[in-house]
């Protein structure tokens, strides 16, 4: 979903300063549904509760807005984008519920298809609703039922959908075993995954062939105590298969379970370590990328906190490299592109509070470039959703309300 495009090249650059090109308006209120943030070549796109907008990268100059008809709210969007398609679901949410899933275009703000979607009742959850890759765009429906009843409500071959993407051609139905729901679903090129509830008392992870959507494998995840999501499994990724457990708060432990062909446990990367505590309950300094997962974290060497990003393998869950970014400060987002990884970083009271970007080798961990920022980023903003850049622009994005969702600065 983010791009990074000539952030850094050669060796580290060391000084330097942002400045601010412009921001976009404040919002006025916000809802925790909805959200989403996107670059398409050069449009910047944004989705909230109410409208979906987009913007010029390089001016902010207003390009398209969508809102969906009548009292109609945006529920849920995808995370990632096929092509310049975003998924959405959208719906009443007082009388009807999320049921229908649109494709938006995000070059022209124009739905190129809608179908309707199986909405669930009030406690429904809008995690991971909808998924895009592969070609396919894929819904989960809801079973406003389960919450009552032993057994579900939707079968399994009406539980999980999968559309073309460019046409809304339905391309399959997925066969979930008997007395499990979908929960939480994301779409790759070679596998669609999912997390399961079943019998009430268990999750479990299924994936599922793109082409066909016959299941390829299904693994348990562990037991629960109830019937609708309780925030403490997140689905990270679809290729590779990787599932947060815990770490959704502050504080809490966690881990990240890889998984391989065939359902098989390849990893698992807990929260805290040699390395510090992982910053997992911040989405923005969790990424994953070409077959690696990147984390912000803490340590704390005698009396000093350390702010570091970290790199593990996939494959295998063992860490690749480490690198100390700050020090009494606060990481504040990274990004993962292009074989950069772009870092945000507070350098703590003693500078003021202002913030300090670095750009690291994917790779290697090695630095490629440092700008003392001259600006605190999220000091009166808010805290940060995503950063990302396009060419030389740097882009934070927020989402809650009486904050700016954009603020887009250039390079000195």
């Amino acid at each position: 979903m983010l791009l990074v495009a000539g952030l850094a090249t050669g060796c580290s650059v060391l000084g330097g300063s942002l400045r601010v090109v412009w921001e976009a308006p404040v919002d006025s209120n916000a809802r925790d549904y909805g959200n989403g943030a996107w670059l398409v070549g050069d449009t910047l796109v944004r989705s909230r509760y109410d409208a979906v907008t987009a913007f010029d990268a390089g001016t902010g100059k207003g390009r398209w807005e969508y809102a969906p008809p009548g009292q109609e709210r945006i529920c849920a969007v995808s995370r990632q984008t096929a092509g310049s398609v975003v998924l959405i679901a959208r719906g009443s949410m007082t009388d009807a519920g999320c049921s229908i899933v649109a494709a938006l275009d995000l070059t022209t703000g124009r739905e190129r298809w809608h179908t309707p979607r199986t909405p669930g009742d009030l406690t429904e959850t809008f995690t991971d609703m909808v998924a895009v890759g592969g070609g396919i765009a894929v819904l989960r429906d809801a079973d406003d039922m389960w919450a009552l009843n032993t057994r579900p409500a939707v079968s399994g071959t009406k539980a999980l959908r999968a559309f073309d993407v460019r046409t809304g051609a339905p391309r399959w139905t997925a066969a979930i075993p008997e007395g499990c729901v979908p929960e939480q679903v994301a779409a790759g090129e070679r596998q669609v995954v999912a997390v399961l509830a079943c019998a009430r008392t268990e999750l479990r992870l299924a994936a599922f062939d793109p082409a066909d959507g016959r299941q390829r494998w299904i693994t348990p995840l562990g037991g629960r105590t109830t019937p609708v999501p309780d925030g403490q499994v997140t689905l990270r990724s679809a290729e590779p298969a990787v599932v947060q457990t815990g770490g959704t708060t502050e504080g809490q432990s966690g881990a990240f379970l890889t998984f391989g062909a065939g359902g098989k446990a390849t990893g698992r990367i807990e929260t805290t370590g040699r390395y510090g505590t992982v910053q997992a309950h911040t989405p923005a300094l969790v990424a994953v990328a070409d077959g690696r997962l990147y984390l912000g974290a803490e340590s704390r060497e005698r009396e000093a906190y350390r702010d570091r990003v970290v790199a593990f393998d996939l494959t295998s869950g063992s860490q690749v490299w480490l690198e100390d970014v700050a020090v009494a400060g606060g990481l504040r987002a990274l990004d993962v592109t292009g074989g950069r990884v772009t870092v945000l970083a507070d350098r703590g009271t003693r500078h003021d509070g202002l913030d300090e970007l670095r750009v690291l080798d994917a790779a290697t961990g090695d630095e490629k470039e440092s700008i003392e920022t001259g600006l605190n980023v999220d000091g009166a903003q808010g805290e940060l959703a995503d950063l990302f850049a396009y060419e030389e622009l740097v882009v934070a994005v927020r989402q809650n309300a009486g904050v700016r969702p954009f603020s887009v600065y250039a390079r000195e």
